[in-house]
């Protein structure tokens, strides 16, 4: 009889478990410990296999009560090393942007477009390690979110700037899609939990674009450098719209205007493949 009480607690345990993604917190109060992705390839990653057990509860007391040196190194874990690698690379593309607006060195600037695609990679692969390793981290949603924002919003907003995309019309253009780059990475932390998802935990569609659909307006930037079509060279494409008063613009920055709304629509819902 005692065995058969155990087994129904059992049970009993793995359906609460199953279906705790309606609740915050569990029963001892801590937050729910999860394992979500904000980006395009570390969601779709998803797709083949089960989800990530979440983090244990070792790790989230390891976090918030670990006084010893340099405890949170030793508390990252394999994919988050890797996650940082990809605000690296973000970081690194930013520094070369500014070495090109200084030098007017165009392998400068074609630096800066490899390493956002070198951020991509380890924004993917990232993921991969976590399901390899079946361990997830505690702050691997966050980590990954800032990670995603450097490589993806600021960076190419930066490559823009150093492009010629300099009036204050083209700024508050460039700073709208970073800005809506980090809303929108904001909401699906906060919303993911609630979207619908399959059997294997794999989200139906994405609210708006994830960020890294910015890739699109790197490849472009970057056929520009190649066809000579920036500030330096033959100029930007496209007319520069009042020129020489002070909301002069230049029309192809409503690019990242539209790159940036599409991003935090609501209503755009995009099946995931």
């Amino acid at each position: 009889m005692a065995s058969k009480r155990t087994s129904i607690r059992e049970e009993s345990d793995s359906n609460n478990y199953a279906l705790s993604d309606s609740s915050d917190f569990e029963d001892n109060g801590h937050p729910k410990l999860s394992k979500r992705r904000s980006s395009l390839f570390s969601l779709s990653s998803l797709s083949s296999a089960e989800p990530l057990p979440p983090p244990d509860e070792k790790d989230f007391i390891a976090f918030t009560s670990d006084d010893r040196h340099f405890s949170l190194l030793r508390n990252l874990h394999m994919a988050d090393f890797i996650t940082l690698m990809n605000g690296f690379s973000g970081f690194y593309s930013i520094v070369s942007c500014l070495r090109f607006t200084l030098t007017k060195q165009t392998h400068y600037v074609q630096r800066a477009h490899f390493f956002i695609i070198l951020g991509l990679f380890f924004d993917f692969f990232d993921g991969k390690v976590a399901r390899l390793r079946n361990k997830a981290s505690l702050i691997g949603q966050e980590l990954d979110s800032l990670a995603d924002l450097i490589s993806f919003g600021v960076a190419p907003a930066s490559i823009a700037f150093s492009l010629g995309l300099q009036t204050t019309l083209d700024v508050l253009c460039l700073t709208f899609l970073v800005l809506c780059g980090l809303t929108r990475l904001a909401r699906f932390n906060v919303t993911v939990a609630n979207i619908p998802k399959d059997i294997k935990g794999k989200a139906h569609y994405f609210e708006g674009l994830p960020i890294p659909s910015t890739l699109w307006l790197v490849f472009s930037m970057a056929f520009c450098v190649y066809k000579g079509w920036y500030e330096y060279e033959d100029g930007l494409p496209g007319p520069l719209l009042w020129k020489g008063k002070f909301f002069e613009f230049h029309l192809i920055s409503l690019f990242f205007v539209v790159q940036g709304c599409l991003m935090t629509s609501k209503s755009l819902k995009i099946p995931k493949p």
